[in-house]
């Protein structure tokens, strides 16, 4: 890839060498600093620190700026305004899929356009949905069924589910499951797929809600089963963050190892 304007002061022959994979990772905002640290290039090249003491990255698609001191917020939307090409947007009500409410009583987020899209993506618009994203009681097995031919459309799918799961907790356990098949699924679980998304035809308008004055205090909870996965015998746990009422972390995780006992689990 070509440098971008500026970068270098070397001939313009000179070429980016692209170490790792950044795109599509959690670990990509991580991956992306490591770089310029570690570059024998000037790193301010890449990341400015404003008078406001935030560190931005220069070349970017979107950008959400926040804050309590709207001056401050002002203040650097026009040093970027003085640096680069910006188009401001004015208060936040759309970014990347999540949909911004704020009322007087806080803030809510879902992603009911997404969700929509992911819908007619399949085809169900005219579907019966479903109380549950799951069956009950229904434990599902890796080699359980017939191959899908092109695997393509369930990997496709799986991962907008996960990105839903951002505001909708709900659907956690259920992705979580599907997402064990990635690498060789099958008829049934294509149709679980498909069942999780009729569970969001009926609930696409749910999210999470933010209170504004709830009391800045952490509570946590966890649980776990024991050997619940019947292909591996490991165990499946889950957790989530409350601070003060409003729900801000959560997750449904299978183990890397088999538990020995009950007490072993809950440890």
């Amino acid at each position: 890839m070509k440098p971008p304007p500026g970068l270098f002061s070397s001939p313009t022959s000179d070429v980016c060498k692209l170490r790792r994979s950044l795109y599509g990772l959690k670990q990509a905002p991580r991956a992306w600093f490591d770089k310029f640290q570690s570059s024998k290039y000037d790193s301010s090249l890449f990341l400015r620190k404003t008078s406001t003491g935030c560190v931005l990255l220069v070349y970017v698609d979107d950008i959400i700026i926040t804050g309590t001191d709207s001056s401050l917020i002002t203040c650097l939307q026009q040093q970027l305004k003085d640096s680069f090409h910006m188009k401001d947007l004015g208060t936040l009500t759309y970014f990347l899929g999540l949909e911004v409410h704020n009322v007087a009583s806080g803030v809510f987020l879902n992603q009911h356009k997404y969700t929509q899209d992911l819908i007619s993506l399949v085809g169900l618009q005219v579907s019966s949905s479903v109380d549950t994203p799951l069956e009950m009681n229904v434990k599902y097995r890796r080699e359980e069924g017939d191959l899908l031919p092109d695997p393509t459309i369930f990997r496709q799918l799986v991962g907008s589910l996960n990105y839903v799961t951002i505001t909708r907790p709900d659907i956690s356990f259920a992705v979580q499951q599907v997402s064990q098949f990635m690498q060789a699924p099958r008829h049934l679980h294509l149709v679980v797929v498909r069942r999780i998304i009729r569970y969001l035809l009926g609930t696409s308008t749910r999210g999470l809600f933010f209170l504004s004055g709830s009391p800045i205090r952490l509570n946590s909870f966890s649980d776990s089963d024991w050997a619940g996965c019947h292909d591996t015998r490991r165990l499946v746990s889950g957790w989530c963050m409350f601070l003060g009422e409003s729900l801000i972390s959560w997750k449904s995780k299978k183990q890397d190892r088999v538990s020995k006992s009950s007490t072993e689990v809950e440890f």
